[in-house]
């Protein structure tokens, strides 16, 4: 891997993952929505919701601290991401942990190579820090996604495969917007 240049390299990476814990929060909340309080999952969405929420805020903290500026997109990501969680829970119960499980598959492969990149250039411990506690949390949602039924879901490879892709296009967007 490359070595991080500068601080620009850093603070994007801080600017993604911001972004993409915000997008976590509001897919959930479109899935909790559809599937209510007492709807099969729920309580276990709503948990993963309180983590993400946690994670948003740590990162939110960190780009205060570090004169970070927000993706301009998150407008749309707030809108995007409670409208896929709201679609997949209309789908049902399978399809929302299908969607969880797809989002967080792209997410840990994200922090992975973003670890790579700090691990390789010792630049920034607590950024590498934060994404490794973070990253094992996102696996964690991942499992219990698959546990809970993921594979189930109507159309699972598709649906799966095309939340995959929208994350990747959504990760590589938010680096630079």
């Amino acid at each position: 891997m490359s070595d991080l240049r500068s601080g620009a390299d850093t603070a994007r990476m801080i600017r993604v993952d911001q972004a993409g814990e915000f997008g976590a929060t509001r897919i959930y909340a479109g899935q909790l929505a559809v599937l209510g309080d007492r709807g099969p999952h729920a309580a276990e969405i709503a948990g993963m919701a309180e983590e993400e929420a946690g994670h948003r805020a740590k990162f939110d903290a960190l780009m205060a601290r570090r004169g970070v500026r927000p993706t301009a997109l998150t407008p749309f990501w707030s809108v995007a991401g409670y409208a896929l969680g709201a679609a997949t829970a209309l789908i049902g119960p399978e399809a929302a942990m299908a969607c969880t499980a797809a989002v967080e598959e792209e997410i840990d492969r994200h922090y992975t190579r973003q670890l790579e990149e700090l691990e390789d250039s010792g630049s920034d411990p607590e950024l590498a820090g934060l994404i490794a506690e973070f990253r094992e949390d996102e696996r964690a949602h991942r499992d219990a996604a698959l546990a809970a039924g993921a594979e189930r879901a109507p159309a699972y490879p598709l649906l799966s495969g095309l939340i995959r892709l929208g994350c990747r296009a959504a990760i590589r967007i938010s680096e630079r917007v």
